[in-house]
């Protein structure tokens, strides 16, 4: 399918998140989000069993179950279910953490990780574009990884190719930058917690390290809160406030390119500067514990609920994943986003250890 054919809302709205169906019915009925919904809830629950029995993460075994699943996305009938809790579910998950964090914590950070952040997200663009020539790659399909790498995965690669273009970068790179995203985001979920754990951080520094490193909001904030409940909350400010970055450096990006979209007529597109409805929604809740601190119970049962909804958000996208596309390549076309996320990761560290 070509990108001209695809429908872009997604990129649009700037905060939208890949789909499985390139044109959805603007109506649904219940029963077309059954089949995958209760696919993701099966593999939800057969985590929290897995997890409860071997003492595993359960967004860890979330993640691993749902990717040995991905096969299912291929029919159909799974598809507006798998986009409705990869989507939504996972933005009500992080209206609801809000319930767990005040403005205390936020001035307990300071000014200086989200001076740090912002220097990391700049850098990790800046490498992967200039390593680009060394291994004979495109530096608009460097582009593409390095500012999805930095931002926010899926949403930054969608919102980017749109003011990049086809003609620049093809289809299939896009597509497989995508996959290579996903696979990257997965495997930082399952391996940073753990590296944090092996270099003796604090709570702070490894929510820093995961919030600012790891590409997608579902595996980010489900890598802090693997390493504990106080990492998972920093590790949600720090991620959030990337996605909120994405259009000022998507309007770095059209400055950069020297044009504002990849259209062939060559008209400039429009960058909308509005936060998403679901940071307003975290922002506000936690305003609202910061003045009128939540009753206990509350708190716990909006964890509880953002945890939930997390899980099956995970389950769902690592469900999407094409992850066939990938033995299809040779290894240099991800060589890219291999150049991101490593400097990503090692930049993210080294501000970590600094705080």
């Amino acid at each position: 399918m070509r990108a001209s054919e695809q429908s872009w809302p997604m990129a649009a709205d700037l905060y939208g998140e890949l789909q499985l169906e390139a044109r959805p019915p603007t109506r649904r009925r219940w029963r077309d989000y059954l089949p995958g919904v209760l696919v993701t809830a099966i593999a939800a629950l057969a985590a929290a069993w897995l997890s409860d029995h071997y003492a595993a993460p359960i967004v860890l075994m979330g993640l691993l179950i749902g990717l040995a699943l991905s096969f299912l996305s291929q029919d159909k009938r799974t598809h507006a279910g798998l986009d409705l809790l990869s989507q939504t579910a996972l933005r009500i998950g992080i209206v609801l953490v809000g319930a767990r964090i005040t403005a205390a914590q936020f001035v307990e950070l300071g000014p200086l990780p989200f001076a740090l952040l912002l220097l990391i997200m700049l850098a990790v663009i800046v490498v992967t574009v200039a390593s680009a020539r060394l291994f004979a790659q495109d530096r608009h399909a460097a582009l593409l990884a390095g500012g999805a790498t930095a931002i926010c995965g899926a949403s930054a690669a969608l919102a980017l190719y749109s003011l990049i273009g086809e003609k620049r970068v093809d289809q299939a790179r896009f597509t497989l930058t995508l996959v290579g995203i996903t696979v990257a985001s997965a495997l930082a979920m399952t391996l940073y917690p753990v590296l944090a754990r092996e270099f003796g951080l604090s709570d702070a520094q490894a929510g820093f390290l995961i919030g600012a490193s790891i590409h997608d909001v579902a595996q980010a904030i489900g890598g802090g809160f693997s390493y504990s409940a106080n990492a998972g909350e920093i590790a949600t400010i720090v991620k959030l406030t990337r996605v909120a970055l994405l259009a000022p450096m998507l309007m770095l990006v059209a400055l950069w390119l020297g044009r504002g979209s990849g259209r062939p007529d060559g008209e400039a597109r429009r960058i909308p500067l509005r936060l998403p409805w679901f940071i307003m929604g975290f922002l506000a809740i936690a305003a609202v514990n910061s003045l009128f601190a939540f009753p206990d119970a509350l708190q716990k049962g909006a964890g509880s609920a953002a945890q939930g909804l997390l899980l099956l958000a995970i389950v769902a996208t690592a469900m999407k994943a094409r992850l066939a596309l990938l033995l299809d390549q040779g290894w240099r076309c991800f060589v890219p986003i291999i150049i991101a996320t490593g400097t990503s990761f090692l930049l993210s560290l080294a501000a970590a250890v600094s705080l």
